[in-house]
C-alpha cells in the first residue's frame, strides 16, 4: 500500500472514535448516537476516496488489497450502524412475542441474503484469489461473474465489482450478533419479570453504573457469602437485575473490562469503602 496513506492506522482510528460515542457493552444505542456514528464514517469514507485519487496505486496488487480489505471494513461499519437505525425506526410497538417475531425476521433476511450469496461468500471467506482481479479492480467488470454487482450508479473511482458486497458479509455478521443480543435482551426481560413477581411491590431501583453492579455482583460470587458459595454467577446476577430493576447485559464481557483495567480494578467496591469510612468518621464527631 502507498507509504503516504496507513490505512490500517486509518480503520484503527475510526473505531477509536466510534468507541467514544457508544458503550460496546451496550446494544440499546440510541439513535440520536447511531446518527452521529453513521454521518462521521460517511466522512471518514470520502476521506478515504479523496486520498485514492490523490495517491493512485502503484500497481494491481495494491489496488486489489485496498479494494478487498480496507474499504470494506470502513463500509461495513457504515452499513451496518445505518442497518442498526432502519433496525429501530421500524420496530413495532408490542408485547414480547411481536418483538421477538420482528427480530427473528430480521435474521431471516440475513440468511436469505446468504443463501443467494452463496458463492461469494464461500470466496471470500476461504481467503481465495483467483478472481480477484475481476471481483476487485476498477473498471473490470465482467457481467457473466458478476450478474448481480450493478455497479452503474457507484463511483467508478472508488468502487468495483463486489467491495460493496464483501463490505455487507462484514455488516451483516456485525448485525447478525446485534440481533441476537436484542433477542437475548427480550428474553431477559421476561426472566427479569418472573423473578421481580416474587418480591416486594416496591423493590429498591439501582441507581449507579452497570459496571458497579457486576462488581458487586461479582464481588459476591467471589466471597461465596450466599447459600454458603452455592449461588453460582448467573443466579446472583438474575437477582440483582430483578431486585434492582436493572439488565446488567452480557455482564462476563463487564467483568473481563474490570480485570483489564491498568489501576483500581475495583473501583466502586474502593468508592464504597471510602463512603462508610467517612459515615463512621462524621458519627464519632457527632
Amino acid at each position: 500500500m502507498n507509504n503516504e496513506i496507513n490505512f490500517e492506522e486509518f480503520i484503527k482510528n475510526i473505531d477509536c472514535t466510534i468507541y467514544e460515542k457508544i458503550d460496546v457493552d451496550n446494544w440499546n444505542i440510541s439513535i440520536e448516537v447511531v446518527l452521529d456514528v453513521v454521518e462521521f464514517l460517511q466522512r471518514s469514507l470520502e476521506d478515504m476516496r479523496t486520498c485514492i485519487v490523490n495517491h493512485p496505486f502503484s500497481n494491481k496488487e495494491e489496488e486489489i488489497y485496498f479494494f478487498k480489505h480496507i474499504k470494506p471494513e470502513v463500509l461495513s461499519r457504515l452499513l451496518y450502524f445505518t442497518e442498526i437505525y432502519n433496525t429501530e425506526m421500524r420496530k413495532p410497538h408490542g408485547s414480547i412475542e411481536v418483538l421477538k417475531k420482528y427480530y427473528n425476521d430480521r435474521l431471516d433476511e440475513l440468511t436469505s441474503y446468504f443463501e443467494s450469496n452463496l458463492d461469494f461468500y464461500q470466496y471470500y471467506r476461504s481467503k481465495a484469489t483467483h478472481l480477484d482481479s475481476h471481483y476487485f479492480v476498477r473498471g473490470h467488470i465482467d457481467f457473466k461473474l458478476c450478474p448481480n454487482c450493478v455497479p452503474y450508479d457507484r463511483d467508478p473511482e472508488f468502487s468495483t465489482c463486489y467491495d460493496h458486497k464483501a463490505a455487507q458479509i462484514l455488516a451483516n455478521d456485525m448485525l447478525c450478533i446485534y440481533l441476537n443480543k436484542k433477542l437475548h435482551g427480550v428474553d431477559k426481560q421476561v426472566i427479569i419479570a418472573k423473578s421481580r413477581s416474587f418480591l416486594p411491590e416496591h423493590p429498591f431501583r439501582w441507581t449507579a453504573t452497570k459496571i458497579a453492579a457486576v462488581e458487586l455482583g461479582y464481588a459476591i460470587y467471589a466471597a461465596g457469602i450466599l447459600n454458603n458459595g452455592q449461588a453460582d454467577i448467573k443466579e446472583i446476577m438474575t437477582f440483582m437485575e430483578a431486585s434492582f430493576q436493572i439488565d446488567l447485559g452480557d455482564y462476563y464481557r463487564t467483568y473481563i473490562t474490570m480485570k483489564d483495567r491498568k489501576k483500581d480494578r475495583t473501583s466502586f467496591l474502593n468508592s464504597l469503602i471510602k463512603s462508610l469510612l467517612k459515615k463512621m468518621d462524621e458519627d464519632d464527631n457527632l
